[in-house]
């Protein structure tokens, strides 16, 4: 299955689912090898995980299993590179912030991970979101300690980015490193809003989305307000322009091109991967999309590659970035 089309089966199936600080950039990291060799901080911790479970690991663990590539971000983010990952070619194609070491394990994937593989590396800890079904986490967890971390909150998606770092940063004993990279986007965050403004822009509509080709349709996913870039661009003082409702968790909904011809005047954001075919690239010739008034404008702008939209901070430092370059540029 491709890579993106299990991130749609995801999203829909629940009715959900480097510009800046590569991981060269980020002081501490680790190669898999060094990982499992460096000394770790001594002492037991007790972690209490997106769940509410609680376990105890007889010292922050260094030789760790990631399921999910934002957690996977965050580990590698934090200086820990893991031992395994689910879908080692799929996060190599969409995740550019935090890059993986050669010597990281494929472990099957993301929605399937291969049971066998994982204990095979003898993991300290597997680290996953609520998106893995309760059934896999239950065998997995006989084996070995997991952590679980809500895969996103549409309530408060920024808030839960730096939560499910801080909540991977307790486990592995990076607590300094994840202040200092809360720190850092933060601030990203306040330098792009700065940018906008001096140019002009605070206020301005926007809006943030993928999307995919079937047959001759083309699907708009949207980014809402509940999303974490569709935050992220409210805090840098743009306006989300989607009125529609996105699911609970990742903050995204599903429309068509017919639904855009609800948006006016605003600045068409997406992304994109060499890796597929490039839906809003199949429109050249639609009548609708067209007449848009963003398209006419020519305010239709696709983001660089390999920026993950349901990251940790260095993937959000890359979307400011990144939009702060295509609105001013």
């Amino acid at each position: 299955m491709k890579t993106r089309t299990m991130s749609v089966l995801l999203v829909l199936g629940a009715l959900v689912a480097s510009a800046c600080g590569s991981v060269e950039d980020t002081p501490g990291t680790t190669t898999a090898e060094e990982a499992t060799t460096s000394e770790a901080p001594s002492g037991p911790i007790t972690v209490t995980d997106g769940r509410g479970e609680e376990f105890t690991l007889e010292a922050p663990a260094t030789r760790v299993v990631g399921l999910e590539w934002g957690v996977v971000e965050n580990l590698v983010s934090l200086g820990v590179m893991p031992a395994g990952v689910a879908d080692v070619e799929g996060y190599t194609t969409w995740v550019s912030a935090a890059p993986l070491d050669e010597g990281v394990t494929d472990v099957g994937l993301r929605g399937e991970p291969s049971i066998d593989a994982l204990v095979a590396l003898e993991p300290d800890l597997v680290i996953t979101t609520t998106d893995l079904p309760e059934n896999i986490i239950t065998q997995i967890e006989e084996l070995v300690p997991v952590l679980v971390v809500r895969a996103a909150a549409a309530e408060r998606p920024v808030d839960q980015m730096k939560d499910n770092l801080t909540l991977v940063a307790e486990a592995v004993g990076k607590t300094a490193e994840a202040e200092e990279l809360i720190a850092a986007v933060d601030a990203s965050i306040a330098d792009g809003a700065a940018a906008l403004a001096e140019a002009g822009l605070e206020g301005r509509p926007f809006t943030m989305a993928d999307g995919w080709v079937e047959g001759n349709n083309v699907s708009v996913r949207a980014f809402t307000s509940g999303s974490l870039v569709g935050a992220v661009g409210e805090e840098m003082g743009l306006v989300n322009a989607w009125e529609l409702e996105g699911d609970p968790n990742y903050g995204l909904a599903v429309t068509d091109v017919e639904g855009l011809t609800n948006l006016g005047d605003v600045e068409f954001i997406y992304y994109a991967n060499a890796a597929e075919e490039d839906p809003y690239e199949t429109l050249e010739g639609n009548a609708i999309w067209e007449g848009l008034p963003f398209v006419e404008e020519g305010n239709v702008h696709r983001l660089p590659d390999g920026i993950w939209m349901f990251g940790g901070p260095l993937s959000v430092q890359q979307f400011v970035e990144a939009t702060v370059d295509t609105l001013t540029g």
